[in-house]
């Protein structure tokens, strides 16, 4: 994906949105797959995705998938068999399209991302402080 710096910046919050909203990663994260270091790890995977991409045209949904359930198991001793990742596969590519196509509706596509978690958690520490 050959892109300018401010599509490429754009395109790595959109897998910052991605990566930060899967429960998958989430749950690695909260109970310590990780390690000490799984935030990091988590942040690190956002860079990394986001360079594969970069580094790589015409992927194939096989080959995004298995490259970013090598690293949730490589980094967080984790194994995905939830269905997620196809869904996790789709909505990267959707935003590395959308870099290309449309900068404006993939803006549009984060925010509504990081409203979704902002909903979500606060609905969960509300029914926790119930």
């Amino acid at each position: 994906m050959a892109a300018s710096a401010a599509s490429r910046e754009l395109f790595k919050e959109g897998v910052r949105a991605v990566l930060h909203t899967w429960p998958v990663l989430q749950i690695a994260v909260d109970n310590g797959f990780g390690g000490v270091y799984g935030q990091q790890k988590a942040d690190w995977m956002v860079d990394v995705v986001q360079q594969y991409f970069h580094d790589n045209a015409d992927l194939q949904q096989s080959e995004v998938e298995d490259f970013i359930a090598e690293l949730m198991d490589q980094e967080f001793d984790t194994v995905i068999d939830d269905g997620s990742l196809p869904q996790v596969n789709e909505k990267t590519t959707l935003n590395c399209e959308g870099v290309r196509a449309d900068v404006q509706k993939l803006k549009l596509l984060i925010t509504y991302s990081l409203l979704r978690e902002s909903t979500a958690c606060y609905h969960l520490h509300k029914s926790d402080g119930d």
